[in-house]
């Protein structure tokens, strides 16, 4: 899920980067210092959208930069356990697909995508069920069920697991599928007429 955190540092502005504004700079060095970043607590840092500068900053004996207190608002994802995610095929595997979610790729794993027997092509970029003839191909958009989210420190790219073996998840087209199924009234039962005597 997406959010908008509120977060505080102290930033140090070297003389050379003094020629923008005070506010200016300091997004540009919380962009460097964040952006892309992996944290278990925020998840991913996708961008500064907005920061304010204490304009008093304080020097240091032996430093010509300047450190200011700056608040900042930034934009994270953080994927949570059990949440509905819509994204893209981006890689077919032998194990599975790498869909991306937000910023990041999650795993479909091969077992996850549905109850039929899957067979793995990647030189095609296809998966093909062998008895539903469904299919996941590079570029299919697909809704699935967040299973696994492990997220470390620093650059690290983080794991994600998913699945698609629930109702009205999978390919776009197979959740049409099922939707239109189920709008579809019930078939009346055949009803035997009793014979009673007369």
């Amino acid at each position: 899920m997406f959010a908008r955190v509120y977060m505080s540092d102290v930033v140090r502005i070297p003389p050379n980067r003094l020629t923008n504004s005070l506010k200016d700079t300091a997004i540009g060095i919380l962009k460097e210092k964040y952006e892309s970043m992996i944290s278990p607590e925020l998840g991913y840092v996708v961008m500064i959208i907005d920061a304010t500068a204490n304009t008093v900053g304080k020097l240091v004996a032996g430093d010509g930069a300047t450190y200011h207190r700056v608040t900042f608002e930034a934009l994270t994802f953080y994927p949570k356990l059990q949440e509905v995610v819509e994204g893209e095929v981006v890689e077919i595997t032998d194990f599975g697909a790498f869909v991306r979610i937000g910023p990041t790729d999650a795993l479909l794993h091969l077992s996850q995508i549905t109850d039929d027997y899957l067979r793995s092509d990647v030189k095609q970029g296809v998966i093909i069920a062998n008895q539903s003839a469904k299919s996941l191909r590079i570029g299919s958009r697909i809704r699935a069920r967040v299973t696994a989210v492990s997220l470390g420190k620093g650059a690290a790219m983080g794991k994600i697991g998913i699945t698609c073996r629930q109702p009205f998840l999978g390919a776009s087209e197979w959740i049409e599928q099922e939707i239109k199924k189920a709008k579809q009234p019930p078939t009346p039962a055949t009803t035997k007429k009793g014979g009673g005597s007369k």
